[in-house]
């Protein structure tokens, strides 16, 4: 048991709950553990621009690739779409 916990101690917050954000997206920690591992990752960008049409437009392709997460209203696609403020 003890061997297990070492090893999720390992991964990287943004793949476990820690560094996940309830509202969707990551939270600062997980944008951390990213940035640890040399990606440049920023905070969202409601308030518009070039990162957030970008973002928006990817998002959608994914709600239609994945319909289950589209439908359901609780999950982290819908919630992260929310946080950028993007439509439908």
């Amino acid at each position: 048991m003890a061997d297990r916990k070492k090893a999720k101690a390992r991964t990287a917050a943004w793949t476990r709950k820690e560094g996940k954000n309830p509202d969707g997206g990551l939270n600062e920690k997980g944008r951390a553990s990213l940035r640890a591992q040399g990606q440049d990752i920023k905070r969202p960008q409601p308030e518009g621009g070039k990162r957030k049409d970008s973002y928006c437009a990817r998002s959608a392709g994914q709600m239609k690739k994945f319909p289950k997460a589209a439908k359901d209203p609780d999950s982290r696609l819908r919630k992260a779409r929310r946080k950028w403020k993007c439509n439908g």
